[in-house]
């Protein structure tokens, strides 16, 4: 464990001064914006407001034995993210592995990523992407706040979240006063965008929120024309003091950029072609989403609380692209490996994709918690549920249709049109049954000692019918049933000397899928899902009467029965491993005469244990898409009360984006900056600053020599009212 040691005390060094700052600073009070329309503020104390992400008990961070971290949705608008995964790639440990085909949304966390490792919620439920995809919510209007629990959550919402489990919490309406609100924006690219929400008591018992937003942006590439909206409406009826219904509805609509990524010119970035888009003019990205929820919670007593929720999510996601280009080096051959040829000099574009999922999925999740005294200074609470799904899903696509191959001038060229010779049809279907119980028990000891255990069996179905189009008619044919069973657990306990302080420790065990659920192939079915396993300690604290937190990590992961092929003739095998050792901290500041810090990093070791492809072995190799450090900055300033500035730093360190790390993805560091301005208690002026010093940088990869590249140096100018 050296790697750990040196790392813990190079940390608590960082934090040492934090946690001393909390006997010997002295506290001063923030200036009076109660009244004036200054966005962000620095929120509540996150570690002691009690949340239900990182335990289904509603325990405060501070009482839960895991890495649990909360950006809230005034925070987002005031920073400018633009998307969801743009505000929880701020998070401790968090980074952006986001391309076209997994919708933009795909996260790394702890060593593990895709939307197979880190799962994605909404509002507490689970999201189950299509071949790897998941497309919604994205725009950060909508949101409340953005909870994300790092490490195994398997135990709390079943497969898939190795790494980590994020859960987008919506807006929801206020049962007080009534709230109007709104924003208009122009900026770089010609980007767009115009919001506005309003919400309130109707009655004594009725109370609404509803929320509109629309985005536009002509896109920093060729052709790079993006368009989204989105829509939510919310009511919510207590008929009692002791019952709440709540119903709600969300709709998303995405047209994103039909940009696939940049090739590499001999090995590099070339400052000449990056503002190039190598698709053709009609390639086809659409995203729409659409969520009813009925949710109904019922505390009969202090010590009994019952809750339910239905929900219905519809996604259809359709592509129609050229997706693949490479430079082809002076032996007439392509650079990614692939082996293609064409002509030296030359872009060669491959690939010409069209895919469509149609997706439906229904459920129904319920709970019981019971908290009860068993003696002085000592208590139990125990929640029980279960959770149900039903998953429908049809899969069109044009495979086989003849290659549409053509190599361009790099510089200029006719982007074209697509070539789709068979044209997209279902080509198969599938219908996936998840059934789970699920417990968990929080067992007090007096004021200092707690211990937390959870527990889950889930069992999950799935079946397969291939669709065939003989003549232009469509013919099923049965071709697989899969049963797939899970039981995860965990166990961990707090100790908190005093109430502002908490030490922890926790063992727990996860689950990944081989590929996505929903499209289990014959391929994948004489095998089960991968597990894997984490220990971790950590500290929290609350300092200086609530103004500032701390939290410290120190975890190790390890995943076992990846899919192995000791030699090219010999089967694949479950027997490879590969694991995540690191540390994680945070720090949260308001200091005198208005100034406020926020920071946090991480440092980890990801590497494949035992690992082979045919031949080749990858022991020691770092896994995919996995940046080894990351590091977040933001500085705030309330100069009047009327002026607020703000500036961020974001350092993602060096990634591979193959299993033999021959293809490295360099390290970034972005600065953007916000400056806020009340012109009147109501309106307000914001001018986001993004990527100040026009860094090119790698959001992600699409193929080994193709990188989907950030925006450049931005600036967005936007108007809000409120009232």
């Amino acid at each position: 464990m050296p790697f750990l040691l040196s790392r813990l005390a190079l940390a608590g060094a960082i934090l040492s001064p934090v946690f001393a700052a909390q006997v010997h600073a002295q506290s001063v009070p923030d200036p009076d914006t109660k009244d004036i329309l200054i966005v962000g503020q620095h929120a509540q104390d996150t570690l002691t407001t009690p949340n239900a992400t990182g335990s289904r008990l509603g325990l405060t961070p501070l009482e839960t034995p895991a890495t649990l971290s909360v950006i809230d949705g005034a925070t987002i608008r005031a920073r400018g993210d633009l998307s969801v995964i743009d505000a929880t790639s701020r998070a401790p440990g968090i980074s952006n592995a986001g391309n076209p085909g997994n919708g933009g949304t795909a996260l790394a966390a702890r060593g593990f990523s895709g939307q197979g490792s880190v799962l994605q919620l909404i509002d507490g439920i689970r999201l189950f992407p299509a071949a790897g995809t998941i497309t919604f919510p994205n725009d950060p209007w909508m949101v409340e706040r953005i909870d994300i629990l790092n490490g195994p959550a398997s135990v709390l919402y079943g497969q898939g979240a190795l790494g980590g489990a994020v859960n987008v919490l919506m807006r929801k309406p206020d049962t007080q006063r009534t709230h109007v609100e709104g924003e208009i924006g122009y900026g770089s690219q010609d980007s767009f965008h115009l919001a506005a929400g309003a919400g309130g008591p109707i009655t004594e018992r009725l109370s609404y929120r509803i929320d509109g937003s629309y985005r536009r942006s002509d896109g920093y590439v060729d052709r790079g024309q993006s368009r989204s909206h989105a829509v939510s409406g919310t009511l919510r009826w207590a008929p009692t003091d002791t019952l709440v219904v709540t119903a709600r509805d969300d709709y998303g609509d995405q047209k994103p950029m039909r940009y696939f990524g940049t090739p590499l010119i001999d090995g590099r970035l070339d400052d000449r072609i990056r503002e190039r888009n190598y698709n053709t003019r009609d390639g086809v990205i659409r995203y729409r989403d659409n969520r009813t929820s009925l949710q109904v919670d019922w505390t009969p007593s202090d010590a009994v609380t019952v809750s339910n929720q239905a929900y219905r999510l519809t996604s259809k996601r359709s592509w129609l692209n050229l997706e693949t280009y490479c430079w082809i080096a002076a032996d007439g051959v392509c650079a990614n490996g692939s082996g293609n040829t064409g002509t030296p000099g030359g872009i060669l574009r491959t690939d010409m994709t069209g895919i469509v999922h149609d997706q439906t999925q229904w459920g129904d999740q319920g709970s019981v918690t019971f908290r009860t005294g068993i003696a002085d200074g000592v208590g139990n609470d125990l929640v029980m549920g279960f959770d149900v799904n039903l998953i429908k899903l049809t899969y069109s696509h044009n495979f086989g249709s003849d290659p549409q191959v053509s190599d361009v001038d790099p510089f200029a060229f006719d982007p074209g049109l697509i070539i789709d010779t068979q044209g997209i049809a279902p080509r198969y279907r599938t219908r996936t049954n998840e059934y789970a119980v699920f417990a968990e028990d929080r067992l007090k000891l007096g004021t200092h000692v707690s211990i937390v255990g959870g527990v889950r069996f889930e069992r999950d179905t799935i079946r397969r019918w291939s669709i065939d189009y003989p003549g232009g008619t469509g013919t099923e044919t049965f071709v697989l049933a899969k049963q797939l069973h899970n039981l995860t657990w965990r166990v961990g306990s707090v100790y908190q000397p005093i109430t502002t302080v908490s030490l922890y420790a926790q063992y727990a065990t996860g689950v990944d899928p081989l590929g996505t659920l929903t499209t289990y192939s014959t391929g994948q079915v004489q095998f089960s899902n991968a597990v894997g396993d984490q220990v971790e300690v950590g500290a929290k604290a609350v300092f200086l009467d609530g103004r500032g937190t701390a939290t410290l990590a120190a975890y190790r992961i390890v995943k076992k029965r990846l899919l192995a092929q000791l030699t090219p003739t010999s089967p694949v095998e479950q027997v490879g491993q590969r694991s995540a050792r690191g540390i994680e901290a945070a720090v949260s500041l308001d200091l005198p005469y208005g100034v406020g810090i926020d920071a946090n990093g991480s440092v980890l070791d990801a590497t494949f244990d035992d690992f082979v492809s045919s031949d080749t072995r990858f022991d020691g190799n770092t896994p995919p898409d996995v940046p080894e450090t990351l590091a977040n900055l933001w500085l705030r300033w309330n100069a009047t009360r009327a002026l607020q500035a703000r500036a961020g730093l974001r350092y993602v360190g060096r990634r591979y984006s193959d299993n033999a790390n021959s293809f490295r993805v360099p390290s970034y560091t972005m600065v953007d900056a916000t400056l806020s301005y009340a012109v009147t208690p109501r309106l307000a002026v914001d001018i986001h600053g993004y990527n100040l010093f026009d860094r090119n940088y790698a959001i992600s990869t699409y193929n080994n020599h193709q990188w989907v590249l950030g925006r450049p140096r931005a600036v967005d100018v936007s108007l809000r009212v409120g009232f």
